[in-house]
């Protein structure tokens, strides 16, 4: 599954991927993700509808972040080599923002969770997520070259 992220972003290197690319490839990630949720997250049958509603919200508004940080590494991908200090200071701040934003949106949703489940599902859905967005930044970032100075 990473790696097939992966593969994606290395890709991205090279040409500019569609929406329609990303959609398919968020869409394959989604089920394979959703059912490694189902094994880890431990749910109580009564909570099950509403912790799934609340994982679709979560999943949504993350995909819509997850758009915008694979538009800010090609970005990156196309721009590297003529990286201005204005840019590169531009470029990170983006970043910064982005990965500020998925992280509180997780914090958001963990709370939801914690008020609708308890704090040990709670702390299995955070736990969880915070695996495979670590897995997959610092996949992304193994692949990133590093701007050169001028």
């Amino acid at each position: 599954m990473l790696l097939f992220i992966a593969l994606f972003i290395a890709a991205g290197t090279y040409a500019q991927p569609s929406y329609e690319e990303i959609d398919l490839i968020q869409g394959m990630f989604g089920m394979e993700k959703k059912a490694m949720v189902a094994d880890f997250v431990k749910i109580e049958e009564s909570q099950k509808a509403a912790f799934w509603k609340l994982y679709d919200e979560y999943e949504a508004a993350r995909k819509d972040l997850a758009k915008k940080r694979i538009d800010l590494f090609v970005d990156y991908s196309e721009n590297y080599l003529k990286m201005t200090n204005e840019s590169a200071d531009t470029w990170t701040k983006e970043a910064v923002n982005l990965g500020k934003k998925t992280d509180g949106l997780l914090l958001t949703y963990y709370n939801k969770i914690k008020k609708l489940t308890n704090p040990i599902v709670a702390l299995q859905f955070y736990q969880f997520e915070q695996y495979i967005l670590t897995n997959i930044r610092l996949r992304i970032l193994s692949e990133l070259p590093f701007p050169q100075t001028k």
